[in-house]
């Protein structure tokens, strides 16, 4: 059983304000469904923390949980939560996760309670108030610049390690002012997550004594509270040798061993300020870095981001200018953005309360002893109180919007509210204002940030190539940003045109005229559809994409051969006439910005797609029933159905892993669609193997509206739309998707693209030894009209379906802006499927050598 799980997904399903219901006024929470004999919900807690502790929020505002034999709550209402931390503060001290650490470190701030935390917070709030917040500022930014200038042009940073020794420097220098040695940092980055592990670990067990076997979790718990505190201790009693801002400050443990304990009258133990010292280490270090990567990495998926941040910098920080709180106050984007990466990020997975007297949330009754549980980052993902959870829109924190404190508490509320907030708001917005200003950060194909779960919710794997920032535009943006800018608005590419003269045509791969291939548009020619004419024009979005270099198209299709015989789709001597296809310069074209590991599982996709189409060139795509053996296996994957018969056929065993990897870390509604979206592509196989069967194709009187209800789903641009949430790593809006513009785009994308599609395979389809599903064939014999007339008639209805198109694109932009990247990756999925048939081998006339 996994203790580590790595996710990005909607961890509250979405629901509507609840009403009373017959749960909610019951005075014992309900129980969560599912529990095992022995292990109860554990093992779902421990396997996907994240989604098991979102799914309770359909049980009700307080669910109860079982976790071996002891029975936890875990509030899920906001309201709730806000009344646990501040009303029922006194009557629900901190609970068992915290209660390891006081064992280990004893009762600093972090730990401590009553009267003891009251005593100590006082001690310790002059360390963090305005009047050193200036000092603060500006030994922040000289950390933060010393670090950035050991960086190197075209280095590759891996951003959370740089982050997290970031933090720690920067806590050491400012509280401390010490500086830790290379070797000390490197220790204590590597002791965090056995302490983390163990610390989850011995909160669950059933009796505190096995916190004392020498098992391996509890040794290397041991190992590293023992690192952790040696590193304390040499922050603690080194000075830096320094003549810097901050030298000769009053430091924290200066503060603390001036100070007296109120309870005994006696000035602080050595043990005393090594607790809170190591409270300042924890709390200041690992979820300040992890906000700062996730920070990073939504800048990269977001260029405009960063455009606005940098003109806000210009504006109200200008370079060379010291940091301070007056300028920090005058940047409110900036501001805004952070406050939308703690929320979509926040890095606390789950906290933890112990209800030390029968108390009351809202309708429900806790008994004395319950341990009660609550995910923060749940919270913030809560779509009632979230619109478009999982969308990073940093609008929603501007003008006051969406500031309701019950729902927003990444530094909890009331007595225990962490008491460096200022400090960390300070040190993300001085850090990576620092970090913008010198460097442009580019991602490295397939090290994006992933969501690792302990107690806390951290970034791993994001990498980046570093390149210094240029120089800047006389609006505050940089020539790349204000090229993307310019370029989303762009109607991008166009197909032929109904008169012969088509319309520019440019290349989504390199955002120019296509190197590879045609850089025209095909006009229409009664005896086929593909003569060139006509120049190229770089306009549409993918033009700000930039060219991706052609060894990584190269090698991911030497990747995909690899899988494909692997898999047994294809033996080895199939693979040179398949791999003459360029499937993945289509995915190359259609997804401009898809780098790594996402642009592997695109060109597996679409070649498990093709190699499943072209066996229905053969007996399937003429027998119902052989249609259905092959298509029904598929379709029960996207139902769940478990694998593992030695006699599923290859292309079943290679689609569940497939699913699979098009399924990780998603959210269940995304899952949801892109099921009901491949069932109703792979139907169309039997559907289509039924009216050849039947001689019902074409029928007489069939037009291209009755054609296009056939085609429209077996062309999988409807998956293929779906993957564009996938890749870019959160859904589409869901304002945008209950949109009937939206189906109405969709299904638009999809009818062009399969109608380009027919016209380029026109002739290697109407070879078949059955009838095509080929609207141009279709239309001729239907009507018996020319090929001329047939090819003109479809070159029409993509020229409309195109500028209708555009006007729906610009209707849902207006009222959905956050939906951009969405609404133009349709755009270059058509783009991209143009551009390819036009020149892929894969319909080349075998007797000529003649394109189609």
């Amino acid at each position: 059983m996994s203790l580590l799980t790595e996710t990005r997904k909607l961890i509250v399903p979405p629901r509507t304000v609840p009403g009373p219901s017959p749960l909610a006024r019951a005075a014992v929470p309900p129980l969560a469904p599912g529990a095992l004999p022995g292990l109860g919900h554990a093992g779902a807690l421990l396997r996907d923390p994240l989604g098991f502790l979102g799914s309770l929020a359909r049980q009700g505002g307080v669910v109860r949980i079982r976790l071996g034999p002891r029975t936890v709550c875990v509030v899920t209402d906001a309201r709730l939560v806000h009344t646990l931390l501040v009303a029922l503060a006194h009557d629900c001290p901190r609970g068992a996760v915290q209660d390891t650490l006081r064992t280990a470190f004893g009762d600093g701030l972090l730990m401590s309670e009553g009267q003891a935390h009251r005593d100590r917070r006082r001690i310790i709030q002059p360390a963090f108030g305005p009047d050193r917040m200036g000092e603060y500022l500006a030994v922040m930014q000289q950390v933060t610049e010393e670090r950035a200038g050991r960086w190197r042009p075209g280095q590759v940073l891996d951003v959370a390690k740089e982050m997290n020794h970031l933090a720690l420097e920067i806590v050491t220098r400012t509280l401390f002012d010490a500086r830790l040695s290379e070797d000390a940092t490197v220790a204590f980055h590597r002791a965090l997550p056995d302490l983390v592990k163990g610390q989850i670990v011995q909160s669950l067990y059933p009796n505190p004594a096995l916190a004392r076997l020498p098992l391996p979790v509890n040794r290397r718990f041991d190992d590293a509270v023992r690192v952790l505190n040696r590193v304390v201790d040499q922050a603690v009693n080194r000075r830096a040798a320094t003549t810097g801002p901050g030298a000769g400050r009053r430091t924290l443990p200066a503060l603390l061993r001036a100070a007296t304990d109120p309870a005994t009258g006696r000035p602080l133990t050595e043990a005393d300020v090594r607790s809170e010292a190591i409270t300042m280490f924890g709390a200041g270090t690992e979820t300040v870095s992890t906000t700062l990567t996730w920070l990073l990495d939504e800048l990269l998926r977001h260029p405009e981001v960063e455009a606005r941040i940098l003109a806000e910098l210009d504006e109200h920080l200008p370079a060379g200018t010291a940091p301070t709180p007056e300028a920090l106050a005058r940047l409110t984007y900036t501001r805004s953005v952070t406050q939308e990466v703690v929320r979509l990020h926040a890095p606390n997975a789950f906290l933890m309360r112990t209800a030390r007297v029968p108390v009351e949330l809202g309708p429900y009754r806790v008994p004395a002893g319950t341990e009660l549980l609550y995910s923060l980052t749940a919270l913030h993902r809560d779509p009632v109180r979230y619109p478009e959870p999982m969308s990073f829109r940093p609008e929603r924190w501007q003008d006051g919007g969406g500031s309701g404190r019950p729902s927003f508490l990444p530094f909890g509320a009331g007595k225990h509210k962490c008491i460096g907030e200022a400090f960390a708001w300070a040190e993300l917005t001085v850090a990576a204002a620092t970090i913008l200003r010198r460097w442009r950060p580019t991602a490295v194909p397939g090290a994006r940030a992933r969501e690792v779960v302990w107690t806390t919710v951290q970034a791993h794997g994001l990498r980046v190539r570093l390149a210094p920032r240029g120089a800047r535009s006389p609006r505050g943006r940089t020539a790349a940003a204000s090229r993307e800018g310019d370029a989303a608005s762009s109607p991008g590419a166009a197909v032929p045109s109904s008169h012969g003269e088509p319309p520019p045509v440019r290349c989504p791969f390199t955002g120019t005229a296509s190197t590879t291939g045609p850089t025209t548009a095909p006009t229409a020619s009664p005896s086929g559809p593909a003569t060139p004419a006509g120049p190229a024009s770089p306009t549409g979005p993918a033009a700000a994409a930039g060219p991706r270099p052609s060894d990584e198209l190269r090698l991911a299709a030497d990747r995909h051969a690899d899988w494909v015989v692997r898999r047994g789709l294809l033996t080895p001597a199939e693979l040179p006439r398949y791999r003459a296809y360029g499937l993945q310069k289509l995915i190359g074209h259609a997804f401009p910005r898809v780098r790594g590991a996402e642009l592997d599982l695109l060109v597996d996709m679409l070649g498990w797609f093709t190699i499943l189409d072209d066996r229905f060139d053969g007996p399937p795509g003429r027998h119902p029933a052989a249609a259905h053996a092959v298509v029904d296996p598929l379709i029960a994957v996207l139902g769940g159905t478990r694998g593992g018969s030695p006699s599923e056929s290859h292309m079943l065993v290679s689609w569940r892993e497939l699913w699979k990897r098009q399924t990780a870390s998603t959210s269940p509604e995304w899952r949801a669609r892109a099921a009901r979206e491949w069932r109703a592509c792979l139907a169309t196989f039997p559907a289509e193997a039924d009216h050849r069967a039947r001689g019902t194709v074409p029928t007489l009187g069939l037009d291209l509206t009755d054609t296009m209800k056939l085609r429209r789903h077996g062309s999988c641009l409807y998956p293929f739309m779906n993957i564009l949430e996938r890749v870019h790593g959160a859904d589409a809006p869901a304002a945008l998707h209950a949109e009937p513009a939206l189906h109405r785009l969709r299904a638009n994308t999809a009818d062009a693209a399969t109608l380009i599609n027919d016209l380029y395979s026109l002739r290697r389809e109407e070879r078949q030894a059955g009838p095509a599903f080929n609207t141009v064939l279709t239309l001729q014999r239907a009507h018996g009209w020319t090929r001329g007339r047939a090819v003109h008639a479809v070159r029409t209805r993509v020229a409309r379906l195109q500028q209708e198109s555009e006007e729906l694109r610009r209707d849902l932009l207006r009222r959905h802006p956050a939906g951009r990247w969405y609404l133009d990756g349709t755009r270059e999925l058509v783009a991209g499927v143009l551009t390819w048939t036009s020149t892929s081998d894969r319909y080349l006339v075998p007797d000529h050598g003649r394109r189609r």
